[in-house]
């Protein structure tokens, strides 16, 4: 039975005892510190086939035939022939980096091969979310004969019928889950598909783009340009795709391609973050991406091409400029919607304690940051959240985040006969409602949580995937942890399990919010720091001469040409509480 601690804010999952012969079978097999072989076990890693399957990613076992993909021979087809007769195409994206990426690839891959192509990003505001008839009148006046969605489309119905009567042909690229039946367009390539076979089904928009793209290439017979695979990793670890499979194999090549032979992109995101260190997959979704993302939540998306793609360091630079001082901006406003909605709940308006799900309204807040501020939210309060800005005419249009327990899009599907339109995830969805009907939506998902959720599941938990002492904690331990990254969705950072440590001297908080005190237990003596926590400060403070239970990140930092292990801290629990 698995054992179960309550930390100062979560509930711990403590690695459960491995059978000796299995860590023996496997260290016979590689040479890996014992923590790391234990990790991998218990992520189900327990074979040496499967091992060596998720350290080696072999191509040939997780890369599958494009061809696989429903309708993506049509479209090669259809792509082909409109290059041959020097047809007009236009690529319709997404205003957010995925969709940003996709857009980039095809741009990048199709001019090349003489293509007479162009592209559209909608503006947030002004446009809204994926194809619509009007951009299908726009283009077909234009005169485009083939538009190729990217990262949209799965469900954009009217503007399919538009493109119809237009006798504009349509090909749909997207990777989100389609409603009921397919838009009636020339081709509609989606691994979701209920009649596609292609086995990998957690591609992202640009992970479909790009199976496109490698299909196409491989009937002229090219290879195609260097760049695609550092779009793919940009654009597949933004939209927070699962990183085991066919992901891990191409986000891997894509972070060897950033680190040995980065963009002027890359290169000038690396600048404004500040980074000097080796990129990571972290690094891309924490600091490089989101400033990209600035771009389509605060202004006008299309710029993001210029800036992905070019080689004019003079123009990357301009753009850079901007995409910095836009993602100051945002994390400003994230942070006043963040307190808007948290006097709300101090004013007794909300009640993180008794809701389900967590639901609220307000025309000052801007549309491309509450997505964002949902999911802190949830992070906060355990709860579903759905955020929604007043458009006028009393239309609510908004983004959903929710809990792994609660399948967000299962949920609006239910309750579509109340929605104007609504599409996204199982984590995360965007819709637009009446505000005459919002109350009667919460009403509607509370009670399909009320159905299937558990008081526990609302319990933000964590699981530690092995045990660590800190004589355990040194370069080797390190090393081997860089075999696992890259780290995210369906491969986290592992969490360490350190058991009775004794806080040494005064804890320092740094900020009001960053903690750091130095832990000693084996003989050894290491800081941990924890970001964002103050609350462990007088956790520390009022529980004198107590050992503590820690949850701990490793971590090596390298500064001045000197390496060393850091610890980053999860969660304290008092020891035997």
């Amino acid at each position: 039975m698995t054992q179960v601690i309550r930390g100062s804010k979560f509930l711990w999952q403590l690695p459960e005892p491995l059978p000796q012969e299995a860590i023996t079978t496997l260290s016979q097999h590689i040479q890996l510190s014992t923590p790391i072989l234990e990790l991998l076990i218990r992520r189900g890693y327990s074979t040496v086939d499967l091992f060596d399957q998720f350290l080696i990613t072999p191509r040939e076992q997780l890369v599958a035939d494009p061809a696989l993909l429903v309708d993506a021979e049509k479209a090669v087809d259809r792509l082909l022939h409109a290059i041959k007769n020097e047809e007009k195409i236009l690529i319709v994206g997404d205003y957010d980096v995925d969709g940003m990426t996709s857009t980039a690839l095809l741009m990048l891959a199709l001019l090349p091969i003489g293509a007479r192509v162009n592209f559209f990003l909608p503006h947030r505001i002004k446009d809204g979310y994926g194809l619509s008839p009007k951009i299908v009148e726009r283009a077909a006046t234009s005169g485009y004969s083939l538009i190729i969605t990217v990262d949209n489309g799965i469900a954009a119905h009217d503007a399919a019928l538009c493109a119809q009567e237009r006798g504009v042909d349509l090909i749909i690229t997207d990777h989100h889950r389609p409603q009921n039946e397919l838009p009636p367009a020339h081709a509609v390539v989606n691994p979701w598909r209920s009649d596609c076979p292609y086995p990998f089904k957690h591609l992202a928009g640009v992970g479909v783009a790009f199976k496109l793209l490698t299909l196409l290439y491989e009937k002229i017979g090219r290879e195609l340009p260097e760049q695609s695979e550092e779009l793919l990793a940009l654009g597949t670890i933004a939209d927070v795709m699962p990183l085991v499979g066919e992901n891990r194999y191409w986000v891997r090549r894509g972070l060897r391609q950033i680190n040995d032979r980065e963009s002027l992109a890359i290169r000038t995101l690396r600048t404004n973050a500040r980074l000097s260190r080796k990129i990571t997959a972290l690094d891309i979704g924490f600091f490089l991406t989101p400033q990209l993302n600035a771009l389509g939540r605060l202004d006008d998306p299309r710029s993001a091409i210029t800036f992905l793609i070019s080689n004019n360091e003079e123009e990357v630079a301009r753009i850079g400029a901007q995409l910095y001082q836009l993602n100051q901006d945002r994390r400003t406003i994230e942070n006043e919607v963040i307190s808007s909605v948290t006097n709300q709940i101090k004013q007794g308006l909300i009640n993180p304690l008794k809701e389900k799900i967590l639901i609220a309204a307000d025309g000052s807040w801007p549309a491309g940051v509450i997505g964002l501020a949902a999911s802190r939210l949830v992070s906060l309060y355990g709860r579903p959240v759905i955020l929604l800005h007043d458009v006028g005419n009393g239309t609510l249009k908004g983004s959903g985040r929710s809990i792994p327990a609660f399948n967000l899009f299962d949920g609006l599907s239910e309750a579509q006969d109340l929605l104007m339109h609504f599409g996204g995830h199982a984590a995360a969805a965007g819709l637009a409602v009446q505000s005459e009907n919002l109350m009667l939506l919460k009403q509607r998902l509370t009670e399909k949580i009320d159905r299937e959720l558990k008081p526990e599941d609302f319990e933000q938990r964590i699981q530690c995937d092995a045990s660590l002492s800190m004589s355990e904690l040194n370069g080797k331990l390190c090393r081997d942890l860089a075999y696992l990254e890259p780290f995210g969705p369906g491969n986290e950072k592992p969490t360490f399990y350190l058991s009775e440590v004794s806080v040494i001297g005064q804890p320092v908080i740094y900020k009001d919010a960053h903690v750091r005190f130095s832990a000693f237990a084996d003989g050894v003596i290491k800081p941990i720091i924890f970001f964002n926590r103050p609350d462990i400060f007088s956790t520390i403070l009022t529980a004198e001469n107590q050992t503590f239970d820690c949850a701990v990140h490793v971590t090596e930092n390298e500064w001045e040409g000197r390496k060393r292990v850091e610890l980053q801290g999860v969660d304290i629990a008092l020891h035997g509480a």
